[in-house]
């Protein structure tokens, strides 16, 4: 029996997992795909919001402030990529400019500190590769840029080592009560729980139907995503967003920081959680706002297009409920941007709220919060010598682009959430993630993965279940695509 069930490991589900861990509970994260971070997770804009945008008052406001509040922190502990850049967001017309009086309004009674509201030379001031065309900005210098899917696996790979369990390929396709507790229904069988969080993303709907609730509606938009090399990277050295529309917050040029450029996304409604194709019409529509915001941005210099699917509803906030006719069951939906800026603090109400419910918490006698990651190429060269001296294989460069060693792919392999596919080892240590996108670095990650893991390499994904690269084996012996 478990005391607390999370279904779904995004960064919402680890978020949640990582602050259960703190207290003497049995705790296990049952997740569908076959690993975390799958879903919008590991395809969103990578900001952390200052905080401005949600309606004062809204548990979007509250818990958007306070996550970026602590995420500084909290991927300094991790061992995350964070970088605390600042944002603008822009106006070009003077209905703008009224729209960003009350966004800054907005702003004020979130309490976000710092922003400020800037005139055109002041913008260009700032930001030279901004449209002369702009009337004025709103500032705040609290905005971030952060690595998404590396925040959701350290906060799961901490969940692991401190003692909370997690399955993948588990779906849960049912939940009932039976008598002092819930039993979920997944392929791999029943499980008997206390407490469940429901954080299924996309399909928070289906779950909560099926344990009886009314029913949010889900309305998933997608959103199309241009990855630009880093020889554009320095092209923006802050977050610019336009202003915001009832689609969403516009198209957003940022750095990132691995030291690309991103542009996106568009908002185009979504069959599915799982249509995250891209299409034409909708990188043009991108293309062609991004350069209204920074005429420079060249499309040319595209290393990847990508698109992620956003769980919006009905509702014009983040949905954190008990379940009105499941008791024991919390759920967790409409995570929506802000939605990365706000998972700490999605994690910290999560488990008030389990407290509010009857779940008794104990602080753990010995729980380590921390998790420290090599990262080779940032090392000093005695480190560096040092490192290579204690294991050879991180004098093996694997991945030309990012300059990523054979010994960083082996400790993401052996980690406590260990991957099962060459985009596993590109979330946990970068291998491909550069301007080849893995076209050199590939084959040698597979051969790795299959050398570690002791299996087949035509068992191994590129990322998703049945997304394999080898098919069959040559007759002599090699294996073929």
């Amino acid at each position: 029996m478990y005391d607390v069930t999370v279904i779904g490991c995004g960064v919402t589900g680890a978020a949640i997992a990582y602050q259960l861990a703190r207290y003497d509970l049995r705790v296990l994260v049952l997740e569908r795909e076959n690993d975390v971070a799958m879903g919008a997770t590991r395809a969103n804009s990578a900001i952390v919001h200052a905080g401005f945008d949600p309606e004062p008052g809204t548990l979007m406001a509250k818990l958007n402030v306070r996550g970026s509040a602590c995420m500084e922190a909290l991927c300094r502990d991790l061992s995350v990529f964070y970088r605390r850049t600042g944002s603008l967001v822009l106006a070009f017309t003077d209905e703008e400019n009224e729209q960003l009086a009350h966004i800054y309004e907005n702003g004020v009674a979130n309490g976000v500190p710092a922003m400020r509201l800037l005139d055109a030379s002041e913008t260009l001031a700032m930001e030279p590769s901004v449209s002369p065309a702009v009337r004025g900005a709103l500032y705040a210098p609290t905005a971030a840029v952060v690595d998404p899917w590396g925040l959701c696996l350290a906060m799961a790979e901490t969940a692991v080592k401190n003692g909370v369990e997690l399955r993948l390929r588990t779906e849960v396709t049912g939940v009932e009560r039976a008598g002092d507790h819930l039993v979920l229904h997944t392929p791999r069988g029943d499980v008997k729980t206390r407490y469940a969080v429901s954080c299924a993303g996309g399909h928070g709907h289906t779950l909560a139907a099926r344990a009886g609730d009314a029913v949010w509606k889900p309305l998933p938009s997608r959103g199309e995503y241009y990855l630009m090399d880093k020889s554009a990277g320095d092209l923006v050295h802050r977050v610019i967003f336009q202003c915001p529309t009832a689609a969403g917050k516009g198209v957003l040029v940022a750095p990132t920081v691995h030291g690309n450029l991103i542009v996106g996304p568009s908002a185009i409604p979504a069959e599915s959680p799982e249509d995250t194709k891209t299409t034409g019409a909708g990188l043009e529509s991108v293309r062609l706002s991004a350069q209204k915001s920074v005429p420079a941005v060249d499309i040319r210099a595209c290393i990847r297009t990508f698109a992620g699917v956003r769980a919006n509803t009905d509702r014009g906030d983040f949905i954190l409920e008990p379940s009105a006719h499941t008791p024991g069951l919390l759920h967790v939906a409409g995570i929506k941007s802000p939605g990365l800026s706000a998972a700490p603090a999605i994690g910290e109400y999560a488990v008030e709220l389990l407290a509010g419910m009857g779940l008794t918490l104990r602080d753990k006698l010995h729980f380590d919060g921390t998790r420290r990651r090599v990262v080779f190429r940032h090392l000093s060269a005695a480190e560096k010598a040092a490192r290579i001296a204690e294991n050879p294989l991180y004098g093996r460069i694997i991945c030309r682009c990012e300059t990523i060693t054979e010994g960083e792919i082996v400790d993401a392999i052996h980690s406590p959430v260990p991957p099962c596919s060459i985009d596993g080892i590109k979330r946990r240590a970068g291998a491909g993630m550069g301007r080849c996108q893995g076209g050199f670095c590939g084959p040698r990650v597979l051969e790795i993965l299959a050398r570690e893991l002791k299996i087949d390499p035509k068992t191994i994904p590129q990322d998703g279940d049945g997304s394999l690269l080898l098919l069959q084996e040559t007759k002599q012996g090699g294996a073929q695509a």
